[in-house]
């Protein structure tokens, strides 16, 4: 019979093979991820890519990281909005290709980047669509405005459109909605169903998680079959420094996603519909439904690419924006 101190011998013993085994794990990871960031060879580093930082002050107090990039003022102000556990280094290639050409607004959303952490309460979309709306107000004062918004950002605009639609078709002339969706996303994304389960842990065991092979989950979830290994180091780089708490006091939004009362009135500006067909986080026919469902919208898929189309389609987004600005001036 195993007495007690034996049985508690054991346990620590088994606990601390487990730590171990993390520990070594993270050691191995953290190497590998030094040599493929050793690999990438870009011209420009990721996450290098930055201007003059403007602090935009939320409604409920939370400090907004917004950076702007100057430009002819002949035109459109592009203003771009990241999606979830992301930073405004989203935009890496389209903010390099068309600096200098456009006046350019990134910004990160509360809780994520360099911005200010927000209440779980005030993880909605309706407070981050107000945020995107006081952004507008403070840095793009006048002039007409070009909406870019990825996956979050693009629900993000949604969200706006049906809570301030006299901005549309107004001052808001362009709009692209890049891998998103208006709504059902829950039953829809694969990749949403498999991450439920682990958020339903908690904060402990994500933290956990992830501190083991991120870039293998990144690439299989967030691109296509065969992306580039420079361009999923660098979304898993990026994913990476979103601290827990922004997936669990986010998913919530993602459970009640209905934003179908704002694209009517969204087609009242030039809006184009991009995603990839190999998309598991908002599978295409997200965009599908959304492209109908907003007037004269364009839908554009481009094969074989994921949910992350901006690094690994990059070439393609950015000469679907510069196409959309050309058509708005």
């Amino acid at each position: 019979m195993v007495s007690p101190t034996q049985r508690a011998a054991v346990l620590a013993s088994t606990a601390g093979a487990f730590v171990a085994a993390g520990v070594a794990a993270r050691v191995v990871n953290t190497r590998q991820r030094a040599r493929r960031r050793a690999r990438r060879g870009e011209q420009v580093e990721f996450g290098t890519v930055h201007g003059p930082v403007h602090t935009v002050t939320a409604s409920d107090g939370v400090r907004l990281n917004v950076e702007v990039d100057d430009g002819p003022t002949d035109g459109p102000t592009l203003v771009f909005v990241h999606g979830w556990v992301c930073t405004l280094d989203t935009w890496h290639y389209q903010r390099l290709a068309l600096r200098g050409e456009h006046r350019m607004v990134f910004m990160d959303h509360r809780s994520h980047g360099g911005s200010g952490r927000s209440s779980a309460r005030n993880a909605t979309f309706e407070q981050l669509a107000d945020d995107l709306h006081r952004v507008l107000e403070e840095i793009v004062p006048t002039g007409p405005i070009v909406l870019v918004g990825h996956s979050m950002g693009g629900m993000t605009i949604q969200q706006l459109a049906a809570d301030h639609p006299e901005l549309f078709g107004g001052r808001v002339v362009g709009v692209a909605l890049i891998g998103t969706s208006s709504g059902r996303l829950m039953r829809g994304s694969p990749a949403l169903k498999r991450l439920a389960p682990a958020l339903r842990l908690g904060g402990a065991a994500l933290d956990w998680g992830r501190a083991f092979n991120s870039y293998s989950v990144i690439q299989r979830w967030a691109f296509g079959p065969d992306p580039q290994e420079r361009h999923v180091d660098m979304v898993d780089e990026m994913i990476l420094r979103a601290p827990t708490h922004v997936l669990l006091d986010f998913y919530t939004a993602f459970t009640t996603l209905d934003l179908t009362s704002g694209l009517k009135g969204l087609g009242a500006a030039d809006t184009v519909v991009v995603c990839g067909t190999q998309d598991l986080l908002t599978p295409v026919k997200h965009s599908r439904r959304l492209a109908q469902a907003v007037p004269g919208a364009r839908l554009i898929e481009l094969e074989g690419a994921g949910h992350m189309v901006m690094f690994e389609e990059h070439e393609e987004i950015t000469a679907i924006i510069a196409e959309l600005v050309e058509r708005v001036r």
